[in-house]
């Protein structure tokens, strides 16, 4: 999986001119004197990324050299800010290039040139508060991301899964994966061997592409907890996922699963997580919801109520109805809920 940093960038005044400068506006790499600062080997590998010879850029002064030279190309960067990430982007061509950087960014008075430069594959501008990040299992209430930081695997997935981040590097890799069995299928010869199956190679290509970050069910669910009076959301890892709301009652707990739309693709998809996360609740899990930005046909409806899993869906700005699954399916479905596989 792509490594995830967190990358300081819109703090003072210089940070955000750099903003300005590269992040907002595409850098023409080859335009003279700036082409004549890079290595024929960084004009080409710029070039395979980048072919319109344009492209976003950011960097890093020395003191942060070794971090830089455990990044590749796919791994994600959350630009952070004034609470927020502001943006969130794929890394495309990295090399150290202190002429080219300063062509760019005025160095620092201090740590010198940014001549850890990167491009980007993808950008996607974001307002996403910090508060979401402190939700997620792992993060602590009130680190404000400062320096810049690589997230260790656990926690990158955390928050790939939570802030709904689609790395383009797992996308590929998932279709060079895909593409042996369907040859084979196609052909009507022998499936790859097992081993084979579970290798992912590295030799793939990226190419610019608009990245994916889903937010409608973040601001749906935040929505909807704002209409509950809840101030600190929980969320929990599990061995299924992370869940989208973890509600501690009296009577046990509550797993909510948000999705963007209420068609019967989401229904399906809300059924499999809940009864996937169910069995790994800290307390015994007492209901189970499905959130929707709409009311759902009555036979998706149905499908849910089935499970006895409750649906809540929005009717207006910060109101909500519940369409309750029966009692006595609820108190039925509970001990299958709730049963655990041996370890």
């Amino acid at each position: 999986m792509p490594h995830v940093v967190i990358q300081p960038s819109y703090g003072n005044p210089a940070a955000r001119q750099h903003w300005r400068d590269t992040l907002d506006a595409h850098v023409d790499f080859t335009d003279h004197p700036r082409a004549s600062l890079l290595t024929p080997e960084q004009r080409q590998l710029l070039t395979g990324y980048h072919p319109n010879g344009k492209a976003r850029f950011w960097g890093a002064t020395r003191v942060q050299d070794a971090k830089m030279e455990r990044l590749r190309p796919g791994d994600i960067v959350l630009f952070t800010g004034k609470n927020h990430v502001r943006g969130i982007g794929e890394i495309g061509a990295l090399f150290r290039n202190a002429p080219f950087a300063n062509s760019m960014w005025s160095e620092d008075p201090t740590k010198g040139s940014w001549h850890n430069v990167y491009s980007l594959l993808s950008f996607a501008p974001t307002e996403i508060p910090y508060e979401e990040i402190w939700a997620l299992p792992g993060f602590n209430a009130g680190d404000n991301f400062m320096g810049l930081r690589i997230l260790d695997p656990e926690k990158a997935t955390t928050i790939l899964e939570g802030l709904g981040i689609e790395a383009q590097v797992d996308t590929e890799l998932d279709r060079q994966q895909d593409e042996p069995v369907a040859r084979a299928l196609r052909t009507h010869t022998d499936i790859v061997d097992g081993e084979a199956l579970h290798t992912r190679t590295t030799r793939y290509t990226l190419t610019e592409r608009e990245l994916v970050v889903q937010r409608t069910e973040a601001l749906l669910l935040q929505e909807y907890t704002d209409s509950l009076g809840i101030e600190r959301p929980q969320r929990l890892r599990t061995p299924a996922g992370i869940t989208d709301l973890h509600l501690s009652r009296p009577d046990g707990s509550e797993v909510v699963e948000a999705k963007r739309a209420s068609t019967r693709r989401f229904v399906r998809e809300a059924l499999a997580q809940l009864l996937d996360y169910a069995p790994h609740t800290p307390e015994p899990v007492t209901r189970l919801t499905a959130l929707f930005p709409s009311r759902l046909a009555d036979h998706d409806l149905a499908l849910l109520h089935r499970y006895g899993i409750d649906c809540v869906f929005r009717t207006h700005p910060h109101v909500f109805d519940t369409a309750p699954a029966a009692q006595e399916v609820r108190i039925g479905m509970t001990p299958f809920w709730r049963q655990r596989h041996p370890s």
